[in-house]
């Protein structure tokens, strides 16, 4: 069972916006990257018609554009689990390709948002746990692979990558981002 930050994107925002019968399941769709088109300012197109504002940390990079490559490792050791690196400085405007190797021995994932969202999406992924991450702002990556994810970052501020597999978080698998 699939879901995605697109299909679980109101729950980002406000829980109440979740459509009824949510609680039964997650409806099992993904999105790729690929899959949406720059609308209007501040919207992303979904093929189904509806719109997404953008995400709080800014929006997907173009991969045509220069960007600045910024490798994160994800790992567990001894009880805890981590990124390296787990704070990362960019300038407002900049674009970002994070290279991301998960080196450990369980899935992980790297979500690019607030905290407050995160923690707020890391409740739903406690009842749904398999819900995977394809999206231009997060992955679900399985041991010993590798991925990218090219943002740019448009607002200035504080930001968060956390992954959001149950148990994971608390075991301090999040980082900053910090935008000037």
């Amino acid at each position: 069972m699939k879901l995605t930050i697109f299909a679980a994107c109101g729950v980002l925002f406000a829980v109440a916006t979740l459509p009824a019968g949510a609680g039964s399941g997650p409806p099992g769709h993904k999105h790729d990257a690929a899959e949406f088109s720059a609308g209007e300012p501040g919207d992303v197109d979904k093929p189904s018609g509806h719109k997404h504002k953008t995400f709080s940390a800014g929006t997907p990079g173009d991969s045509s554009k220069p960007a600045r490559t910024v490798e994160v490792t994800m790992r567990e050791a001894d009880g805890s689990m981590s990124f390296a690196p787990d704070r990362i400085e960019v300038r407002q405007g900049e674009q970002i390709k994070f290279a991301l190797k998960n080196a450990g021995t369980q899935d992980h994932e790297f979500v690019l948002a607030t905290k407050e969202e995160n923690v707020t999406h890391g409740k739903l992924m406690e009842r749904f746990p398999e819900m995977e991450h394809d999206d231009p702002n997060g992955k679900r990556l399985a041991p010993q692979t590798s991925s990218e994810i090219i943002w740019k970052f448009t607002r200035k501020g504080t930001f968060e990558f956390a992954c959001l597999i149950p148990g994971h978080y608390q075991a301090g698998m999040h980082g900053l981002i910090v935008v000037k």
